[in-house]
């Protein structure tokens, strides 16, 4: 418990301490105890609601329950005007420690900020702020650390702890050469760092960023609950006020009593269990997503999840490793050493996955003299001009736009054709791994009942070869990257009006896609600018696997908060009633209010449990 609570706790278990001896003193000293326990325990409701009133904020829990609580004492019922707000102040005791549970959950994320960087000035190591750090700067993280900003290991060697990253507990190791990013905790060895990002670009810094703002972003149910409380309020004090003048005036009934009945109207209406247990409900969802290294941007991405019913798949870095390696090379007229030479110069302006590939084939550092235009063609390949030939390498359509008579290779894998001023030179095989847990990704999002698509600018043999080992619908090869956002647009038209479309990319490549989709999902790669950017959902580890859990999560959540609505107004209408015709007392009243509050946020509290799932 905080300071606030402890504080709150201390007045209830006073004015219940008062609230009893007045019980056994005489009946003249009765009304001066019960005065002073309500006091004690009421004196922050009245307040709250004497200042809302003067701001124009009238209609609010606090104006509810003094009206309620003083009406009460001004008809004579002293121990229940106490009693109501005895226990009302316990129910919001309990939801104060129910959403700092949830806020907690959400801030063990923001252990990853870091608070200090070490750095080396004459000969000694002294603590600066990460703000006061550029790039280029070196600096020293010791054992037991955290990584403070993002970088490349200039010397040592360590394993790291990205637990808080990604919800998984397996260290990495890292040496000299190797990225890491801010956040991470350095667990065994000496790392000298050399910063590549300022500390407000780090990834740190944006997933601090995203997680805080995440609560801004609601859910049409929070929504939805807001303006309901926004005219449900004032109708049941209209309502209550009616209730108490009318049948006195119509029927000539005694006035007392029917003022009870309002004052109980009142108090049965209060709309906590709603306004408190549906945001906490997408708070603690969000928490318990963060808790398995998924980062969700709001209640709202959540709650769209929840509706999905087709995922559409990016391969590369996807659902493959994105690690790719020359497998085989067939040249025509070439030596295999001089056509894998040809390829890696031309490629090695390109930053792409197979151009990496083709160069550590290589071997050597590229003779860039040697290379005089380049040019990347998007969904083709790339063009220079090497040694004063013209080098064509890239897919079969590059081959067709420049008129080579290419050939298919019976490999699978992706296949880099080659061309010499024209003339086909022959290819080059890449293969890329399958991640691990594809599979049993795709078998999960079936099992929920959900539709799966890949799309993929590889040519065809390898995208269907890659589907049907992981049991995929739906395949569509050999797209650029504006074909798979025609592909998209036409799946979205093809969904049920009420179901969402999911697309998970690696984020570097795939933000159209990822914006035009109703729940762009990204892998986050440690540390991916592009994917913590464009999506609204962010996978932290580069699992598949975890998209069928985020699921899971999302659904549950909108499960209990459907089931919070339901039964918070279920019961409120049912005690209404009764109260309206006199059956319901006081007692039920509490119940109505404070005990439906208290069972609603122990049912929202199951969407921080994300243990089972």
């Amino acid at each position: 418990m905080n300071k606030r609570q402890k504080l709150t706790l201390a007045r209830i278990l006073i004015a219940a301490a008062v609230f009893a001896a007045g019980y056994f003193v005489s009946e003249s000293l009765r009304l001066p105890v019960y005065l002073v326990s309500y006091a004690v325990i009421g004196w922050d409701v009245l307040w709250r609601a004497l200042r809302n009133i003067a701001r124009g904020q009238v209609f609010d829990e606090n104006f509810l329950m003094a009206i309620a609580t003083v009406g009460a004492f001004a008809i004579g019922d002293y121990p229940e005007g106490v009693f109501v707000m005895l226990f009302y102040q316990v129910g919001e005791l309990f939801q104060s420690y129910a959403v700092g549970r949830s806020r907690r959950s959400i801030a063990s994320l923001m252990d990853i900020r870091p608070d200090y960087a070490n750095v080396e000035r004459d000969g000694k190591l002294i603590q600066v702020d990460p703000d006061d750090i550029a790039i280029g700067d070196v600096i020293v993280v010791k054992p037991g650390e955290k990584i403070p900003l993002d970088g490349t290991v200039a010397e040592g060697n360590s394993t790291v702890n990205t637990a808080a990253l990604t919800g998984e507990s397996l260290p990495r190791e890292v040496r000299a050469g190797d990225p890491v990013i801010s956040g991470c905790v350095n667990i065994s060895g000496l790392l000298r760092v050399s910063v590549t990002k300022e500390y407000g670009e780090s990834t740190v810094s944006k997933i601090l960023d995203l997680v805080e703002n995440a609560s801004s972003k609601k859910a049409r149910a929070e929504n939805f609950i807001t303006r309901f409380a926004r005219y449900y309020t004032p109708a049941v004090v209209i309502g209550a006020a009616l209730l108490a003048v009318l049948p006195p005036l119509v029927a000539g009934g005694a006035w007392g009593e029917w003022i009870h009945r309002a004052l109980i109207f009142l108090v049965i209406s209060c709309p906590c269990a709603l306004v408190i247990s549906v945001p906490l409900s997408f708070f603690g969802g969000i928490g318990g997503a963060g808790k398995c290294g998924i980062l969700v941007k709001g209640g709202n991405y959540l709650e769209a999840l929840a509706e999905t019913e087709t995922v559409v798949f990016d391969k590369t870095g996807t659902l493959t490793r994105g690690s790719f390696a020359v497998t085989a090379v067939h040249p025509d007229q070439l030596s295999e050493s001089a056509l894998l030479e040809l390829a890696a110069l031309a490629e090695c302006y390109s930053d792409h996955p197979i151009s990496r590939s083709l160069l550590a084939a290589y071997g050597r550092a590229p003779e860039r003299s040697r290379i005089g235009q380049f040019e990347e063609i998007p969904g083709h390949g790339v063009r220079a001009l090497i040694d004063g030939k013209t080098i064509c390498a890239g897919n079969g359509k590059l081959m067709e736009q420049i008129g080579a008579q290419w050939r298919e290779c019976h490999h699978v894998g992706t296949i880099v054709h080659v061309a010499v001023d024209g003339e086909y030179a022959g290819h080059i095989v890449i293969s890329d791994e399958i991640k691990q847990d594809a599979a049993a990704a795709v078998k999960a999002l079936k099992e929920q009942g959900i539709r799966t698509v890949m799309l993929t600018g590889d040519a065809q043999k390898v995208g269907e070869y890659v589907a049907a080992q992981l049991g995929i619908d739906e395949v569509h090869t050999e797209l650029l990257p504006g074909d798979k956002v025609e592909r998209v647009e036409a799946l979205l038209a093809a969904k049920s009006p009420r179901g969402r479309l999911a697309f998970v990319g690696d984020g570097i490549n795939d933000a159209p896609v990822l914006s035009r989709a109703d729940i762009g999902i990204a892998m986050g790669g440690l540390g991916s600018d592009a994917a913590i950017e464009a999506a609204d959902i962010v996978l932290m580890d580069d699992q598949p696997s975890k998209i069928a859990t985020a699921l899971r999560i999302s659904r549950r959540t909108l499960r209990i908060v459907r089931q919070n609505i339901v039964f918070a107004l279920g019961v409120k209408a049912l005690v209404l009633l009764l109260g309206a015709f006199g059956v319901a007392t006081m007692w039920e009243a509490v119940f109505a209010d404070v005990g439906v509050s208290v069972i609603a946020i122990l049912n929202a509290m199951r969407a921080l449990n994300v243990k089972n799932l």
